[in-house]
């Protein structure tokens, strides 16, 4: 399994090994002892699986407030999508910043967006399935969203469609400019 950090503290690209034959493949998409000798000491609680028809689709910028935060490992089982994670932990060095990858069932390569990161993407393909791990149960009461589209935080989404599909939430959430973050950052 490949783990990489990437320029935001604690975001990693994760590209489990695949074994394949003529049957197709196998692949251990997630194994805890291998996570935690890099560090990573999530303990995911809840799997979610969602399915976008349209390419163009976004989902997000999510995130679930304290005191039931979560951390995500998000994979990519059907299609394609730019998955992106943005720090919104209130005295960060890197407040505000975000990094993005593209996850695909081809190469099988994941995210994990711990929590204090606002999470979203937008499919590169029709029919794209997100799978994911999270290290909290839901709950609605602390579920919250920022626009994916804030000149502010500038992410570079690689699809131009000025019309993308948005959910109701999605299309009436606050601009980063308007964003009071529950989240601290906290040095280790």
């Amino acid at each position: 399994m490949g783990l990489v950090k990437t320029a935001l503290p604690d975001v990693w690209e994760i590209t489990p090994r695949r074994f394949g034959d003529l049957r197709g493949f196998f692949s251990e998409s997630y194994n805890a002892k291998v996570f935690s000798e890099q560090g990573i000491n999530a303990v995911f609680v809840q799997d979610n699986h969602s399915v976008s028809e349209a390419a163009g689709t976004v989902r997000g910028l999510h995130f679930q407030s304290p005191p039931h935060a979560q951390a995500k490992l998000v994979r990519c089982g059907r299609g394609a999508v730019f998955d992106v994670a943005v720090d919104i932990r209130r005295g960060s060095p890197t407040y505000g910043d975000w990094v993005g990858a593209e996850l695909s069932f081809e190469t099988g390569k994941q995210l994990l967006v711990p929590a204090g990161f606002l999470h979203g993407f937008i499919t590169l393909e029709p029919n794209s399935e997100i799978i994911y791990k999270c290290s909290n149960f839901y709950v609605p009461e602390c579920d919250g969203a920022v626009r994916f589209d804030n000149q502010t935080i500038g992410i570079n989404w690689p699809v131009t469609d000025t019309n993308p599909v948005l959910s109701d939430k999605d299309s009436v959430a606050p601009f980063f400019s308007d964003f009071d973050s529950a989240f601290i950052f906290e040095e280790i």
